[in-house]
């Protein structure tokens, strides 16, 4: 018998992290919503009463084709009007908020993307670029994950974290609960035995909260409000643990108590560790850069193949060149658990999708403002037809390609 423990984690969409998230993916929405073709790397910083905004944002429709002079950002996006309605949603606009959505400083330190890479990314001929189709607008490698122990198909310590932290939200945003605060972090760790959750042995959650609430109050509401509602009942025994806000109080929070920084809880927005990762943050990004739009579709591909029941667990890794228009290596792993060889799931795999970085954004149609509904609670498992990685419109198709490879 294999029995072990394993954790995941989940944040609040005011941890200071995805503060920064937020605030990317809100302006990644604006800028598409003006062109579609834009190129997009927006990253943010919060710390205090700031917000820092940097990268590179291309809008080829404010371009002038002769002289290729661009027209300022701010003429066409009012930024500080998202970065402030980004915070404002997150719940930042309390009256004691250091961090408040109508206080915070902006530095805007955004510019145009380097020619250098926009060639490589560009579809056609330029001096030492091999092809003239769109290339990846970096070298890197990327991971796609699925399991059958969830309906999600994703692994249950993650979606345990992410369902306590949309509670969480849900209750605050309501408003029925005032000592709630944005800032909230989540972590579930699940025993598996033979390869299958079986109890959950522990729950931490940590909540900000304003300075007159007791410790005693919180607890109780957390544990019966928020943990009991939402993780499964046949998990939860006489010998869960559960750790509500551990330190005894968290009252300084969100970017006033810690810095936040853009693409730094990549776990969390994929599978928590269960499933391995490229190291390519996704938030800010637009669909030419592979790390979020291949890690996207590498969702797409193993979510095929476990529903296709191909697999109970399937992982797909491939890797890019900067500015090349076809991966370098395409990889697939069904860690044992696949009802045909890991060559004939690839190989059906290659037939049915393409890989290509203009294809990808093609077959998912992504150059469109859906990013701001990804940012927090994960990128994948989410129920919403905008996030076409997330269907499973491949069954057919795979499962007739591995028919013919089989024959």
């Amino acid at each position: 018998m294999s029995r072990y423990v394993f954790a995941s984690e989940s944040v609040g969409e005011g941890h200071p992290d995805k503060v920064a998230d937020t605030i990317s993916d809100a302006i990644l929405d604006a800028v598409l919503r003006i062109d579609p073709h834009s190129r997009v790397a927006a990253e943010t910083f919060v710390k205090s009463n700031q917000v820092v905004v940097g990268g590179e944002i291309t809008i080829p429709s404010l371009q002038d084709a002769k002289t290729g002079s661009t027209r300022p950002l701010d003429e066409v996006i009012n930024l500080s009007k998202v970065v402030r309605d980004a915070i404002r949603e997150i719940g930042y606009v309390n009256d004691d908020d250091v961090f408040h959505a109508d206080k915070v400083f902006i530095t805007n330190l955004l510019t145009t993307q380097s020619p250098d890479i926009a060639q490589g990314v560009d579809a056609k001929k330029a001096k030492g670029k091999k092809t003239a189709e769109q290339g990846a607008g970096d070298q890197g490698i990327v991971f796609g994950y699925a399991t059958d122990e969830t309906s999600e198909l994703l692994p249950a310590p993650i979606v345990f974290a992410h369902r306590l932290g949309r509670k969480l939200t849900e209750i605050r945003k309501s408003g029925k609960v005032k000592w709630l605060r944005p800032d909230a972090k989540s972590q579930v760790s699940v025993e598996y035995v033979n390869g299958k959750p079986t109890r959950i042995v522990n729950v931490v959650v940590s909540t900000q909260h304003t300075a007159e609430v007791d410790h005693a109050t919180i607890e109780k509401f957390i544990i019966e409000n928020v943990v009991k509602k939402v993780l499964p009942k046949k998990l939860l025994d006489k010998n869960t643990e559960y750790l509500v806000n551990p330190t005894g109080r968290f009252v300084v929070g969100g970017p006033q108590g810690d810095t936040g920084l853009t693409g730094r809880k990549i776990i969390v927005d994929t599978y928590g560790g269960a499933g391995r990762h490229g190291g390519g943050a996704f938030s800010g990004k637009d669909p030419s850069k592979v790390d979020r739009s291949a890690a996207y579709l590498g969702r797409w591909v193993a979510k095929n193949i476990v529903a296709a029941k191909l697999a109970k667990r399937a992982e797909v890794q491939f890797a890019y060149a900067i500015g090349h228009p076809a991966p370098v290596s395409v990889y697939v792993d069904t860690f044992g658990t696949g009802t045909v060889s890991d060559e004939i799931v690839l190989q059906a795999a290659l037939q049915v999708f393409s890989f290509k970085p203009a294809d990808i954004i093609s077959q998912l149609d992504l150059k469109r403002p859906i990013y701001s509904k990804t940012t927090n609670y994960g990128h994948f498992g989410k129920d919403d037809p905008d996030l076409t990685w997330e269907r499973t419109d491949k069954v057919d198709a795979l499962l007739k390609a591995v028919r013919k490879l089989s024959a």
